[in-house]
């Protein structure tokens, strides 16, 4: 079936790629209309041909236009994947730096030492706004899919707002789970499990392999193999230390970024201080030199193949599944094959018990024509939840009504609740240093 599909900032080259080798490797969408929306011209037009090329090197009908022009983009669209970021990493560590110099620390709440910081958010906030506006005048009936962070307060938010809308939230920590599989040397395939929470706080709280449960393997697996593991693991593995040790604080193992760097460091009590780090063989600062190098590293693959004559993409880019889940939804969608993945949705059916209503949450989700439908989870044990609660949606309460009566004050009871805060002196002054920030003007205008 052919569709058309607009992606908001795909001059992401690396991000663009994964999505067309996807689609190249997606019979049923063969055929379909591909709009590439960037306002940065020059990283479109390397996206736009690298990804012409890769097609072409397949052999697969795709056509794929390019535009400046979000609005152009979005006319016809049947899908849109948003995967902007308004502002870049420099602003990031700018602000990384001076809530270091005022006390605080990696594992202390996703909105300051986090790459969902909340002067990143506020210009996320704007664009997320500006976007589904956008899509509910020019194609009210597309699907919005939400790739770009922060998915849990923006699912939340727009979903609130925009309630016509078809938003669903997309994310990829879910897939550690297979890591869990290939060390103890179980086949994916074989693998069903259930992994219900909020995106960046999710957990396993069921898993079977062929039938039979992988807890008993996983429990022999820490108790004779998982110190012979972290000898050659790197910081913050998935499988690390402080992930086995709250496993067996709560019963219930956290999967991909619950605990590791890419979530937040959650929880605190594991990095107050280096010797604390080090004990449980974490280095957040490590993590993230890793994180921005390897960010890089995809920049000069992709340019080495854009400039190097005669090269072929497929060559450096093998065609196989990027195991994101994009493409696959919107095949359930469009050409109705039921399909279960997890997704981030409204918890407008108690999906996750002890959760809002009308929080977002990160389940199972069935996607066929009917749509997106949230499957019921089992839960979360009681202090999990209340944890989530703590750490999770009241910040997240707090952030958006700040945002939306443009209030100072509530943003400094955002600053407030991380638990590296010692006084309200501390807070406010890491507030104003930030917003003194020379790029920052508009949002100084907004938290007026």
């Amino acid at each position: 079936m052919t569709v058309k599909i607009s992606i908001i900032g795909a001059g992401s080259a690396m991000f663009s790629l994964n999505l067309i080798r996807d689609f190249c490797l997606t019979p049923n969408l063969s055929g379909s209309t591909i709009s590439f929306m960037d306002i940065d011209e020059r990283r479109l037009n390397a996206a736009h041909a690298l990804c012409s090329r890769y097609a072409e090197e397949i052999g697969i009908p795709l056509k794929l236009e390019k535009t400046t022009d979000r609005r152009r983009s979005l006319e016809g669209a049947d899908f849109v994947i948003n995967t902007a970021l308004v502002a870049g990493h420099d602003r990031l560590r700018a602000g990384w730096e001076i809530a270091r110099q005022h006390g605080y620390r990696m594992g202390g709440s996703l909105h300051v030492m986090h790459d969902e910081a909340f002067w990143i958010n506020f210009y996320q906030f704007r664009l997320f706004e500006s976007v589904i506006q956008d899509v509910l005048e020019i194609c009210p009936d597309a699907w919005y899919l939400k790739v770009d962070n922060p998915v849990l307060s923006g699912i939340t938010y727009l979903s609130r707002k925009y309630p016509t809308a078809k938003i669903v939230g997309l994310c990829h920590g879910f897939a550690a789970i297979y890591r869990i599989a290939d060390v103890l040397g179980l086949d994916r395939e074989g693998l069903t499990y259930e992994i219900p929470g909020v995106n960046h706080f999710v957990w396993l709280t069921r898993c079977f392999h062929n039938g039979r449960n992988v807890f008993p393997l996983l429990d022999e697996w820490i108790e004779t193999k998982a110190e012979t593991y972290w000898e050659t693991s790197k910081p913050s593995d998935f499988m690390g230390p402080k992930a086995v040790d709250l496993y067996k604080r709560f019963g219930v193992f956290p999967i991909g970024d619950t605990c590791t760097t890419g979530g937040g460091s959650w929880p605190y009590w594991y990095h107050t201080d280096e010797t604390t780090e080090k004990r449980w063989r974490e280095d957040p600062a490590a993590w993230y030199r890793d994180y921005f190098g390897h960010l890089d590293s995809n920049v000069q693959r992709v340019r080495l193949v854009i400039e190097r004559e005669g090269s072929r993409v497929t060559d450096e880019f093998p065609p196989r599944m990027s195991g994101e889940v994009m493409v696959p939804l919107i095949e359930a969608l469009a050409c109705d094959i039921p399909r279960v993945v997890i997704a981030n949705i409204p918890n407008l059916g108690s999906y996750v018990p002890g959760v809002p209503t009308d929080f977002a949450v990160e389940i199972p989700v069935l996607a066929s024509k009917r749509g997106v439908q949230g499957i019921q989870t089992t839960g979360l044990p009681s202090a999990v939840t209340s944890w989530l609660l703590h750490d999770r949606v009241a910040p997240i309460e707090i952030e958006l009504e700040a945002y939306e009566r443009r209030s100072k004050d509530l943003l400094l009871q955002l600053i407030l609740m991380d638990p590296y805060t010692k006084s309200e002196a501390q807070a406010r002054a890491m507030l104003d240093a930030i917003l003194a920030l020379p790029f920052h003007e508009e949002m100084r205008a907004h938290y007026c």
